[in-house]
């Protein structure tokens, strides 16, 4: 299986690179997709949501890489967050993430579970993950993110244990900012070693990201 990335930014929020020189590098690293999944709020996710679009569908005829369009939802106030990815998806969205509650950031608490309970496809970055939240999160088909992003990956191994004890499906992105962050093996597996995850570990999770690409599809 080749690796996915489904979180990644570019110049339409705070990432540095194009959509078009973001998909080219990953598709020079050997990548099958990316999700273009920009941050935002309710200022600018039309902007953002029709950009991936657009760029999407001109890059994966170009590219041999899937390009998906989506958007990361971000300090969304927890009540909005329902409303949000539905309007999202309305607006073309075809990944919805939501930025969580990361111990490296001052994120509105309730947001982890605002989201779950949203049904967004990802919940990035959550910081610490309650049982009740991994639990809830495994009731309701929502990945939970591990990520090979500074700051963000701290929470990395509470993260694995507590979505591996209740089932929830994990997901490996890389939040991706810059050249410096584009997803290799080397990033894949450095996230597996953090968790303590063992080599049966792998597969599963490469095959998590084919599985919420299927799903996307399906809708």
């Amino acid at each position: 299986m080749k690796l996915i990335d489904l979180h990644t930014h570019t110049f339409f929020s705070d990432g540095i690179l194009s959509p078009a020189e973001l998909v080219y590098r990953c598709s020079l690293n050997g990548l099958k997709a990316v999700a273009l999944t920009d941050h935002a709020d309710y200022s600018n996710i039309e902007e953002v949501i029709g950009g991936a679009e657009r760029a999407g569908k001109e890059l994966t005829s170009r590219y041999d890489i899937e390009v998906i369009a989506g958007v990361e939802l971000t300090y969304i106030p927890p009540a909005d967050i329902g409303r949000m990815t539905d309007e999202a998806r309305k607006l073309g969205a075809e990944i919805v993430v939501v930025h969580g509650e990361t111990t490296a950031e001052n994120v509105p608490a309730g947001t982890n579970i605002s989201a779950i309970r949203a049904g967004c496809d990802i919940l990035a970055h959550p910081g610490v993950l309650e049982p009740d939240q991994a639990k809830e999160a495994a009731e309701r088909n929502v990945f939970i993110e591990l990520t090979t992003r500074a700051g963000h990956r701290d929470g990395n191994a509470q993260v694995a244990s507590e979505s591996i004890k209740e089932n929830c499906r994990l997901i490996i992105n890389t939040d991706c900012h810059g050249p410096q962050d584009i997803m290799n093996m080397q990033k894949f597996r450095g996230v597996l070693e953090q968790c303590g995850l063992d080599e049966n570990y792998y597969g599963q999770l490469l095959e998590n990201s084919e599985i919420l690409i299927e799903r996307i599809k399906n809708k």
